[in-house]
């Protein structure tokens, strides 16, 4: 008998219909706006933050239509879509408003993802109430993780007030989808106009190498083993920074005989979205993942992973058993009117163009990983 073999997305999002109507009832940033387009045309737009380029984006039915989700999924022959909900998260309401508001959009994403899977919100607010609403998710069928932003309470992901959040986590399974939203200091950007392309292409990827990277020095992976913790946009800038951070690590007093393991060991503990857009670039976060175990020792030498000490296929076909196919719909739409969307595309030639997977790393990656770590057929 064959084995059925799925397309899963697992880096999708959706501005549910009552989040949505929360954004346009706003007058200050996080909202959705009306406005006169350029064209004369009467438009709505997504303003994000602060001094967002171009006023923000525009914004339509593919945002909140279920419908809409499905027909982009049917263009790309995508069997399953794992969703969740799109930043901004809910840290900029009050404890009591971002805890209620939570349950009721965890609520309608169960109904929204009746058929499928889904990754609900956490409201940024106290341990207890995030607690409370990890509990609460962990009850609804269709939800199998929660996606949370690289602030936590407000102070960071090493913040020793979210030790009882890890741990709820850990007990209830649930998959941990980190996101960016903040990106990194405007200023950086300099006084060109270069629309989004700086903040996304670089802010959103750095901003999840800092978090993590915090994560990881406070010793929560060393704390909570079981903790499943899944990275958008390919980890960023982590895995190429690994054996720079684990030498800084080691030659710092600080936090030399903090950690359990070398830093490098950590990013085996870690899954990552494939939403890298070039094949290379899979290529060398998979060998990153792959030589993690050669480093479970603090300290051990870049000699672990040299030229012939290690089989560099087997490596980096062992370290795609952490990554997964993602579209990051319903953002990077084509321009102009296409058939399919070149950011999906790309990203499925990237995985079909890696050097070293056969099919069977490859449609892992396309699928079968997303179906192991979500339980997709439970």
């Amino acid at each position: 008998m064959a084995v059925q073999r799925l397309l899963v997305d697992i880096h999708t999002h959706v501005y549910l219909p009552r989040y949505a109507a929360f954004l346009r009832s706003r007058t200050s940033v996080p909202r959705i706006f009306s406005r006169t387009s350029p064209e004369g045309k009467q438009e709505e737009r997504l303003l994000i933050l602060d001094d967002e380029p171009s006023e923000g984006r525009p914004i339509g039915a593919q945002y909140w239509d279920r419908d809409e989700k499905l027909k982009f999924m049917d263009r790309h022959a995508i069997d399953v879509s794992v969703v969740s909900s799109a930043n901004p998260w809910l840290d900029f309401l009050s404890a009591p408003a971002a805890h209620k508001l939570a349950g009721e959009l965890n609520a309608d994403m169960e109904d929204y993802c009746s058929a499928a899977p889904s990754v609900s919100a956490l409201p940024s607010a106290t341990s207890a109430s995030l607690v409370s609403t990890v509990e609460e998710i962990a009850k609804l069928p269709h939800l199998k993780g929660v996606i949370m932003g690289t602030r936590g309470l407000g102070k960071g992901l090493d913040d020793a007030a979210l030790e009882p959040v890890w741990a709820a986590i850990e007990k209830a399974g649930l998959v941990i989808f980190l996101h960016p939203h903040y990106g990194v200091d405007k200023d950086a950007w300099g006084e060109r106009e270069n629309g989004h392309v700086l903040p996304l292409a670089l802010g959103f990827p750095f901003e999840t190498t800092v978090a993590t990277t915090r994560l990881i020095l406070s010793g929560v992976l060393d704390r909570y083993p079981a903790l499943r913790l899944l990275l958008a946009h390919s980890g960023g800038a982590l895995p190429q920074l690994s054996s720079r951070l684990a030498s800084c690590i080691e030659h710092d007093p600080l936090v030399a005989a903090r950690l359990a393991h070398d830093a490098r060991y950590y990013l085996g503990r870690l899954y990552f979205d494939a939403v890298a857009y070039g094949a290379e670039e899979l290529g060398f976060v998979s060998d990153a993942i792959g030589r993690a175990e050669r480093y479970a020792q603090a300290g051990t030498s870049a000699a672990a992973s040299g030229a012939g000490a290690v089989d560099s296929v087997g490596q980096r076909r062992l370290g795609s058993a952490r990554m997964m196919f993602g579209t990051d719909h319903p953002f990077f739409p084509p321009l102009k009117e296409t058939g399919k969307w070149k950011s999906v595309v790309e990203n499925l030639e990237a995985i079909d163009g890696v050097w070293g997977w056969t099919e069977k790393e490859k449609d892992a990656v396309r699928g079968g990983n997303a179906v192991s770590l979500f339980s997709l057929g439970s």
